[in-house]
């Protein structure tokens, strides 16, 4: 997409003037030049230079006030595409979104886990190629991929670090392989924060907000945005909420989130109730995968088994003492669930967190924390993979994003 002949000043104008049609579009010349600051012949340049590049078109005419109908510029959601996988040990999401930021194909495989990196690679390239195949997609249409994992990451060299749940993984190069396997620019970044900037991209997010996006899959993570720009930390591995030290409700020992309210937790607890005779619908096999058992428990929940529901209240709660304290910590003003172990029993967590919000929030006399469910849910991570594309290329707000490492489209 990229012309090198544009320069920075303009670069920042167009992404401007896209971004406003894109979130308020159709809308006219005269209302950009309004609302964007730019003079009116900077406003016909920036607009001249997108209908040529097919990435606006003309939607029409404004309704006449007496003088001549303004014609009304819209996004092109097919001139250009991002493409957005999400990594974790027991699935793999990808999907691929139009300009506009509708999803227009996905797919899951199976999950990462301790499979060997580099064949993996070659399997996620095979399937993008094969996704995009599927949709009519042209390579030269698309913008780039996103790809998120768990942390920790190292975002500077494009690598994974350790992460507990993809450990064959540690210190392999995941950006520049991906994008030496498929010739597009490739950004990394972690699964919460991806899907953080995901809800910032759909508007759910408003530049001045305090917000978290609770990522919970196969752990638990945030994605913080404050003010419009991601809040990352020294290393760019700020959120870690699953690593939070709390006490346990009964022993009074000191244990991490993840250890009292993530879904490996919650599972094992399940299984030493029933162990013990309690009785339950739950259904768990020795070899059940952890993320399979999870949602058969919050299933059960759903339903009303009793153990089930004492078990996700009690990963509730603990979830809500992090966040309680995050909460208090950022003036946080807004939270949003997301991930597959919140797609089924979701709207429980939800109803916890946010009583203990009004209850408990230090500066409740003053505003209000919100909480809601994404609604991408399952896809979140890899909706915002993609989102990280988009928002990179197209939109000048500066959310603090990953470098592009592959070739300029």
């Amino acid at each position: 997409m990229g012309n090198p002949r544009i320069s920075l000043a303009t670069a920042t104008s167009r992404g401007l003037v896209l971004d406003m049609i894109r979130t308020l579009g159709p809308i006219s010349r005269v209302e950009l030049a309004e609302r964007t600051g730019l003079t009116q012949a900077t406003m016909s340049n920036v607009a001249r230079q997108l209908l040529d590049d097919e990435l606006v078109i003309e939607a029409g005419r404004s309704d006449s006030t007496g003088g001549k109908p303004r014609v009304l510029l819209g996004i092109n959601p097919t001139a250009r595409f991002a493409v957005g996988v999400q990594v974790g040990a027991d699935t793999l999401t990808y999907v691929v979104a139009n300009l506009g930021g509708a999803i227009v194909g996905r797919t899951r495989t199976g999950g990462a886990g301790e499979r060997e990196p580099a064949a993996m690679v070659q399997a996620i390239a095979t399937r993008i190629d094969r996704l995009l195949q599927s949709l009519g997609v042209d390579l030269h249409r698309v913008m780039g991929i996103g790809i998120v994992a768990p942390g920790p990451l190292d975002l500077e060299n494009g690598s994974i670090l350790a992460p507990p749940t993809l450990g064959a993984w540690k210190n392999y190069p995941l950006r520049s392989k991906l994008s030496e396997l498929t010739g597009l620019p490739v950004a990394l970044d972690n699964d919460a924060t991806a899907a953080a900037v995901g809800e910032f991209w759909s508007g759910k997010i408003g530049t001045s907000a305090a917000h978290c996006t609770v990522y919970m899959g196969a752990g638990i993570g945030a994605g913080i945005v404050l003010g419009g720009s991601v809040y990352r930390g020294a290393s760019s591995n700020a959120g870690e909420l699953g690593q939070m030290s709390l006490h346990a409700r009964t022993g009074g020992e000191r244990r991490t989130v993840e250890e009292l309210a993530g879904p490996k937790a919650i599972v094992e607890q399940a299984r030493i109730a029933l162990g013990l005779g309690r009785e339950s619908s739950i259904r768990l096999s020795s070899d059940t995968n952890p993320f399979i058992a999870f949602e058969n428990i919050a299933t059960a929940a759903v339903r009303g088994d009793r153990l089930a529901r004492e078990l996700l209240i009690s990963s509730a709660e603990y979830l809500a003492d992090a966040l309680v304290a995050m909460a208090n910590l950022l003036d946080l003003d807004s939270i949003v669930l997301a991930g597959p172990s919140f797609s089924t029993a979701g709207t429980l967590y939800l109803r916890i967190i946010q009583r203990r919000l009004d209850e408990e929030f230090f500066a409740r006399a003053k505003h209000s924390v919100t909480v809601q469910l994404s609604v991408q849910s399952a896809d979140a991570a890899a909706v915002g993979a993609a989102s990280l594309i988009l928002q990179q290329q197209l939109a000048p707000r500066q959310l603090g994003l990953p470098s592009l490492v592959g070739v300029a489209t």
